[in-house]
């Protein structure tokens, strides 16, 4: 990323949107060529029929009386699936997998007759879990709005001074990587001092649970923007001071070195948040979910720029007009980005309490107990999440 900032600035964006086109070209030339010497198994059903089905067998039996004490119901598993019985929780979603009539729901070789009527248990366990995830996952989804404002905090950068040395200026667009050095550094000294150290002062095995994590992600990456706004604030005032303010591409003499607070704390966030998260679908999820879990995380981020977008569109509505200038002006000394930094910082904190309470009504975590990453060392010792929520007292 930063050689591909150099060659823009010195060579021009055309050249520079070329680099990356050559590098995909490559790369998928290397996946193709190197796809044969990998083993790739059939995928057994598609997960997405899997929900449909459960969602409309449920819908069609929704006359069926659910009752767990009686010992008599049947229900549809999988042969040699360790689940017989479903779960009591979104107990309207077990009707899928109730056998009404054994002669008619089901075939010879035990399979259902009709599978959008009758579903295994399985099946309907995976959309459970799916579902229990879903507001822990919504909450992740700020943070990575914070970390989609990259093309304002170039525009930040660009109007400071970047100078390092007399001749040497660190371009704006290569200010990002700072944030993926704080992430890398954050996360080796976390996995490799911190939790050492905190091991040997308590004198036993000492860890942060993920949903402490995330949360801890949350606000930290809010900290991080209230940060930013002060920033802001402090730069917009020196460009008013200087008499730059009607030249948005004037830089003012304040150094951008001021912003590396600001990705030091969001690096942190990551470290923990988005670690967190992705360690948390994985353990969460049943195994046949694997793909599910790998791709929620990314899910998230594709949703956040979406948000992101949204939040800038409402804010240019709301706050402009002919006698005022929007928070997000083209002229960033014109502008009030430091209002709407913290913007983006109450709602992190709003996020924060929210996750507390997604958190709570979760419940605890299942450790490495049915997931499919039990050997993470992170996800196999959150048979502790029992008391979480009692430790988020002390996080707050």
């Amino acid at each position: 990323m930063t050689c591909l900032v150099y060659i823009q600035d010195a060579l021009g964006w055309k050249v520079g949107f070329g680099v990356p086109v050559v590098l995909m070209i490559l790369s998928t030339l290397s996946f193709f060529l190197a796809s044969p010497i990998y083993v790739k198994p059939k995928a057994k059903a598609n997960w997405l029929v899997g929900f449909a089905r459960v969602l409309v067998a449920s819908f069609r039996k929704r006359r069926i009386e659910l009752c767990s004490q009686n010992p008599d119901e049947l229900y549809h598993h999988r042969k040699g699936s360790a689940l017989v019985v479903p779960s009591e929780r979104i107990r309207f979603l077990n009707r899928a997998c109730v056998i009404t009539n054994p002669e008619e729901d089901l075939m010879p070789d035990g399979r259902a007759s009709d599978p959008w009527c009758l579903c295994t248990v399985d099946q309907v366990e995976e959309l459970k879990a799916l579902i229990k995830v879903i507001p822990i996952w919504s909450t992740g989804m700020l943070v990575s709005v914070n970390v989609c404002q990259n093309s304002f905090l170039l525009l930040q950068a660009s109007t400071m001074n970047r100078h390092i040395t007399s001749k040497f200026e660190i371009p704006a667009g290569s200010f990002y990587a700072f944030l993926l050095l704080s992430s890398t550094i954050w996360i080796a000294l976390y996995d490799r001092v911190i939790i050492p150290l905190a091991s040997k002062i308590r004198g036993k095995p000492t860890r942060l649970g993920l949903k402490q994590k995330i949360g801890l992600g949350i606000l930290v990456s809010a900290a991080s923007m209230a940060v930013l706004a002060i920033i802001e604030r402090v730069r917009r005032e020196t460009a008013i001071r200087e008499g730059i303010s009607d030249n948005p591409d004037a830089a003012t003499h304040m150094s951008a070195m001021w912003l590396l607070p600001f990705y030091f704390l969001l690096g942190f966030s990551e470290a923990m948040n988005g670690v967190g998260q992705n360690e948390f679908f994985y353990t969460e999820l049943p195994k046949s979910m694997s793909s599910v879990a790998s791709n929620l995380f990314s899910i998230g981020l594709s949703a956040a720029s979406l948000v992101a977008s949204f939040i800038v569109s409402v804010v240019r509505g709301f706050i402009s007009g002919e006698n005022q200038e929007s928070w997000v002006s083209s002229n960033i000394n014109k502008g009030h980005y430091d209002y709407y930094y913290w913007l983006l910082a109450t709602l992190g904190f709003a996020t924060f309490i929210y996750y507390l309470a997604c958190s709570k009504a979760y419940g605890p975590c299942k450790g490495g107990q049915g997931g499919i990453a039990g050997d993470v060392r992170e996800g196999s010792a959150d048979d502790d999440d029992a008391d979480v929520d009692d430790d988020y007292s002390s996080l707050s």
